[in-house]
């Protein structure tokens, strides 16, 4: 079901420390606004997470704890969507990181793991370290995927 076919209800899902996931996050968001689609932006603390059986697109921004792993306040949405049992949920996730430590947005690859298996994983976006104008181009793209699925 592409994204121009109906009013389908979306939502970014974010965690950020130094800021760089939450700029990711609004540039998702602008990319969608900028081709005429509504998505909804929140920070991790403030999404119900009820709402996942009423969404049709999740978009997840992770930056990525320690050792590649995914942040603390991120473990109730992924068990949320692992226990979700949503094939048909489009999700898509991305984040930023430092190509400094051995695995490099290690938990945007923790989610997409996951999202394969239980949703219909559309994209993943990794950014190293502050989110550029050139990664613009790729959350428009990362847009496009999620509306031709």
């Amino acid at each position: 079901m592409a994204l121009t076919n109906s009013n389908p209800r979306l939502a970014i899902v974010y965690s950020s420390v130094t800021g760089n996931t939450e700029k990711l996050a609004e540039m998702v968001q602008e990319a969608a606004r900028n081709q005429g689609i509504t998505i909804e932006l929140y920070p991790v603390d403030e999404f119900p997470l009820s709402q996942l059986h009423w969404l049709d697109v999740v978009m997840i921004g992770t930056y990525t704890w320690g050792s590649g792993e995914i942040p603390e306040e991120m473990h109730s949405l992924y068990q949320a969507i692992e226990k979700l049992g949503r094939k048909e949920l489009r999700t898509a996730v991305f984040g930023t990181g430092d190509s400094f430590f051995a695995e490099f947005c290690g938990a945007v690859d923790r989610f997409r793991d996951m999202l394969y298996v239980k949703t219909q994983l559309v994209a993943t976006l990794k950014v190293e370290l502050t989110p550029q104008p050139s990664d613009e181009a790729r959350c428009e793209k990362l847009i496009e995927l999620m509306r031709s699925q």
